[in-house]
């Protein structure tokens, strides 16, 4: 806790009691995109995997047909 004051300290003197604000919207912002973003590659990732398991599945079935038109 006390390092997260030192660096508040710090901050304030670089920058200013003006500009704190500015910078903590930026951060914000940076963190909602940054979420965001996150968000969308796991959600590409998890169709790519569905994509996957269903190309799969093809090959599967197509065996599957073969076979059972030979036997007859």
């Amino acid at each position: 806790m006390q390092e997260m004051i030192v660096i508040f300290l710090i901050v304030l003197l670089l920058f200013g009691a003006k500009k704190i604000p500015e910078l903590a919207r930026g951060v914000g912002k940076g963190m909602g995109e940054f979420k965001k973003a996150k968000t969308d590659f796991e959600r590409e990732i998890k169709e790519g995997e569905r994509e996957g398991e269903k190309e799969w599945e093809k090959p599967d079935q197509a065996s599957e047909t073969q076979s059972s038109t030979s036997e007859d």
